[in-house]
């Protein structure tokens, strides 16, 4: 698999492990905003329901409009993670795999 011209199994291996530490931490970061959101909505749903029942204007209250968005901030997050891995951890794994 590895060929003289190709970097060395030591260094290949540090790169693969930061390589994935790295990913570990943007994973993490992610979550713990995805779980920031959802624990805050169902707190403030829990605790803080007549401000929850604030009407907006007809037909839309504040829970209904920060459920929408949990929701689109869900998104949000998987289209910062995709972007990441396109730009960076995509090529890294090629530039380590070549």
């Amino acid at each position: 698999m590895l060929s003289p011209d190709r970097v060395a199994p030591r260094e290949e291996a540090e790169a693969i492990a930061r390589l994935s530490r790295t990913r570990s931490r943007v994973a993490i970061v992610l979550s713990l905003v995805m779980i920031t959101m959802y624990f805050g909505f169902m707190t403030m749903l829990a605790f803080a329901k007549t401000a929850m029942g604030t009407i907006l204007m007809p037909g839309l209250s504040l829970c209904i409009l920060l459920g929408a968005g949990v929701i689109v901030g869900s998104f949000v997050l998987c289209l910062v993670y995709v972007v990441w891995a396109n730009r960076f951890y995509d090529p890294a794994v090629r530039r380590i795999m070549s």
